[in-house]
């Protein structure tokens, strides 16, 4: 009886301490978590034990209800920001633990697997304790990889899978992965020859890898779904609304989304249609996707033409930067290929952020794969979104900006990250740099398949849509390869909801420019406005419109 009261007295305890948490406690803790973490990961693979997740969804249901009884009328304008984000996070995080995310671990491009490559890649063991660390982490791979695969088992039992054609793109990954052999294995690549032969590890990885290949190549593959949609699965329907309230950082539904893509297309396919009559084409609008498609002069012969060419193109870009923004980072970025092991199932290219500390510049990556799948019509508008004014200068500016700050703080959110990325492209339309009709097509070519997507995610992860009916309305819509479109529409069943967010972020970023100019009016300054859009890092886009409308109040 003593023991029950003593029991019940320390949880009003930890109760009344929990209640009085402030915004400040909660962030340390948290970041606190983190960092064990993070030292936790230099010597192992995440845990991703039944166990772990359990304390994880505690540990995290604490935070949120915190939170929840914080006062948020008393908190300053840069606290209100960490609210935002810290709240956005964490109860995101913590939903996906309660819906079991971790039981679908695999997606088009790879899931786990590829984040281990990406892990790993330019990992310089320049230390006895880095070397240390980096063989023990091997010798946790075994371990990681079981655990997947009893997640991956326990997913499908519980009606938790992601259909066929996301498993057989990371068969494919593995495949290449192990065609490998020796120290050309991507873990293996920052050891030494003489370092892998003399360990047992080495076998036992390779094995291990085996063993997931069979698996899923045998068991996962035929209990897998045909039907692509996440709806089909365990409250896929519900967990579908959530991911899209999620990557909009909107109140959005997926209906709501359906019907911004649809009118979207609308628009633009008729400026698309307005340049193919400005060029007196012969024919119709299907007949001068097939000539973009198919004419040799918009397109490279060798990988160096087309790295060339985006080269070119960023220091063109970097031209109109100074009429633009105020502060510029100081981190320069380069321009490179996609990897070759992860470039076939890859999209036609990306940002990789790069690091003042680790003495690495940022990188555009260009995918140099497939060259007749990579028209040179879409470059400009690639290199705005990938290099400057795009991801380069917004993520940069953003790690200078935010190192006085929470490191929460510097989480990615994709309809702030994406939208500005599709900003820039809209941005070189306005600063001339899309030099004929061809490439103005171009960039109309991305903000189409842009607005495609707004249509084609939720038609297949809400509405039912078949793959084929996916691919079908892509290819009437948007002047992409069919190797693109193929490798898009893939991407988007292994990631619901994810491609909806770029759309939705620049058409919040355009809106919230056209407010401030017509209120504004003659003293709205351009380079003022960007620098305040890019203040405060990847925010919600709520509270990037509080933060406008504040901006707005303050000029009038």
């Amino acid at each position: 009886m003593i023991q029950k009261i003593i029991i019940v007295f320390c949880l009003l305890i930890s109760v009344t301490a929990y209640s009085q948490y402030t915004l400040a406690d909660i962030a340390t803790e948290y970041q606190s978590y983190n960092d064990r973490q993070n030292e936790l990961n230099k010597t192992q693979w995440p845990n991703m034990s039944q166990n772990h997740i359990r304390s994880k969804i505690a540990v995290y249901s604490r935070w949120v209800s915190a939170l929840d009884k914080l006062e948020v009328s008393e908190l300053g304008e840069n606290d209100l920001i960490n609210y935002d984000m810290l709240s956005f996070i964490l109860q995101d995080e913590l939903y996906r633990l309660n819906h079991n995310s971790h039981l679908l671990p695999l997606n088009s491009e790879g899931g786990f697997l590829i984040n281990m490559m990406y892990s790993v890649r330019g990992v310089q063991l320049n230390s006895d304790e880095k070397r240390e660390n980096y063989i023990a982490k091997l010798n946790n791979t075994k371990t990681y990889l079981s655990q997947q695969i009893k997640n991956l088992k326990a997913g499908q039992k519980s009606g938790l899978s992601r259909p066929k054609i996301v498993v057989r793109n990371c068969i494919k990954v593995l495949d290449d992965a192990l065609s490998y052999n020796g120290g050309d294995f991507f873990l293996f690549k920052p050891l030494s020859d003489q370092e892998i032969s003399h360990q047992d590890y080495s076998k036992e990885i390779i094995l291990a890898f085996q063993k997931l290949r069979n698996y899923l190549y045998k068991d996962y593959m035929k209990n897998a779904p045909e039907q692509i949609g996440i709806s089909e699965i365990t409250d896929g329907k519900a967990y579908y609304e959530q991911r899209v309230r999620y990557y909009t950082t909107l109140d959005m539904t997926p209906q709501e989304v359906f019907d911004v893509g649809k009118s979207e297309v609308k628009r633009i396919k008729k400026e698309m249609q307005d340049i193919i009559n400005g060029l007196e084409f012969q024919g119709d609008y299907n007949d001068f996707l097939e000539f973009l498609r198919t004419d040799p002069q918009f397109y490279v012969d060798t990988p160096d033409e087309l790295l060339r060419h985006a080269a070119w193109l960023s220091k063109k870009a970097e031209e109109i930067l100074p009429r633009y923004f105020n502060k510029l980072p100081s981190l320069p970025f380069t321009v490179s290929p996609v990897p070759d092991e992860i470039a076939p199932n890859y999209t036609t290219g990306r940002y990789s952020g790069g690091s003042m500390e680790q003495q690495r510049a940022g990188a555009f990556w260009v995918n140099t794969y497939n060259l007749p799948a990579r028209p040179l019509y879409v470059l400009p508008a690639l290199t705005l979104h990938e290099a400057v004014p795009g991801h380069h200068l917004q993520i940069s500016l953003a790690k200078e900006i935010l190192d006085s700050l929470p490191p929460f703080r510097s989480a990615y959110l994709s309809a702030y990250g994406e939208g500005w990325g599709l900003y820039a492209e809209y941005l070189g339309k306005e600063a001339g740099i899309y030099a004929t009709p061809y490439q103005d097509f171009g960039r109309l070519t991305y903000e189409m398949w842009r607005a495609c997507r707004l249509v084609v995610d939720p038609g297949m992860h809400y509405f039912g849509w078949s793959k084929e009916e996916a691919v079908a309305y892509m290819t009437e819509n948007a002047a992409l390869s069919e190797h693109e479109i193929e490798t898009e529409i893939n991407r988007y069943i292994g990631w619901p909801a994810q491609a909806v967010s770029y759309k939705i972020g620049e058409l919040k970023i355009r809106e919230l420019r056209t407010r401030a100019e017509e209120a504004i009016g003659e003293n709205f300054e351009i380079r003022e406005f960007h620098d305040l859009l890019l203040s405060n890092g990847s925010i919600p886009l709520r509270t990037l419109e509080r933060i406008v409308t504040d901006y707005i109040d303050d000029r009038i």
